[in-house]
């Protein structure tokens, strides 16, 4: 796999670094990405493929079931680093179908480290089983709904953040949006679309 992968990197330097040398050389004199992506560790879902997006274009960070976490340092720093130093406007925290981490919060885990990360996310399963109960959902649609539970809840804990918190009270700027990727279509859903937190489309008919 690995002399895959490094094959992979000189069909890139031919195909797409080489024919577009000059927009890589601006991007490599300085970065001015437009997003920063909070997205989950699957290997399934690569915020620059399933938006069609080009190197320079997103500041990432990613982590098991895209959780933003109050006393991670490490996203604190991308925060503060991706909004204050490159000026990004808009920050999108990605969630997705079909989700090892959301099972795990459905299912409950024993690994250590594992159940204290997914700790964070457990107030949307609690919204999540009350939806369940009231609609009768499939597991399916369960673990559907509670990925884009999760979604919601990590923007609230995005927003109580005081880095976030103290620039809405001066503007509107970071918009926050709330996306979950389908990992069986390849469709992305709008849940939360900029600084109101304004559900969109998507799950909302189950939440009624």
């Amino acid at each position: 796999m690995i002399n895959k992968l490094l094959k992979g990197n000189a069909k890139f330097v031919a195909g797409e670094f080489k024919p577009n040398e000059k927009y890589y050389r601006t991007i490599a004199a300085r970065q001015s990405p437009k997003v920063l992506w909070i997205g989950c560790s699957d290997s399934r879902v690569s915020e620059d493929v399933i938006t069609g997006s080009r190197p320079g274009t997103m500041f990432v960070h990613r982590n098991v079931a895209n959780i933003v976490a109050f006393n991670d340092v490490n996203i604190s720093s991308i925060l503060e680093y991706g909004i204050v130093h490159l000026k990004i406007d808009d920050i999108v925290v990605c969630g997705h179908t079909r989700c090892g981490g959301i099972a795990a919060i459905e299912d409950g885990v024993h690994e250590n480290y594992i159940a204290d990360w997914l700790c964070i996310a457990s107030g949307a399963k609690v919204i999540t089983d009350e939806i369940a109960q009231k609609h009768k959902l499939s597991r399916e649609q369960k673990l559907e709904v509670l990925a884009a539970e999760n979604v919601k809840l990590q923007i609230k804990h995005l927003q109580s953040l005081a880095l976030i918190k103290n620039m809405h009270e001066k503007g509107s700027l970071p918009r926050i949006h709330g996306w979950l990727y389908r990992v069986e279509t390849g469709v992305i859903d709008v849940l939360v679309n900029g600084r109101t937190g304004k559900m969109t489309k998507g799950l909302k008919a189950l939440e009624s």
